[in-house]
């Protein structure tokens, strides 16, 4: 099971946090949350919520949005 982001800004922003993990593996991931959160204009919960998926910690958080 797939957990996908409500919001088309989420689904991009996880797409290009993707991309940016396979190009560069060993770059920060804050870095690289931070600079998705800033390059998709995400709201603060949003960006809290990008760091919980990527973190794997997203599951939790799938009936609460």
């Amino acid at each position: 099971m797939t957990i996908l982001p409500q919001g088309e800004d989420l689904r991009k922003a996880v797409k290009w946090i993707s991309e940016q993990r396979n190009e560069s593996p060993g770059k920060d991931l804050a870095a690289i949350l931070a600079a998705a959160a800033v390059k998709f204009d995400l709201s603060p919960k949003d960006a809290a919520f990008l760091e919980r998926f990527c973190s794997g910690t997203a599951a939790d958080d799938a009936g609460k949005r």
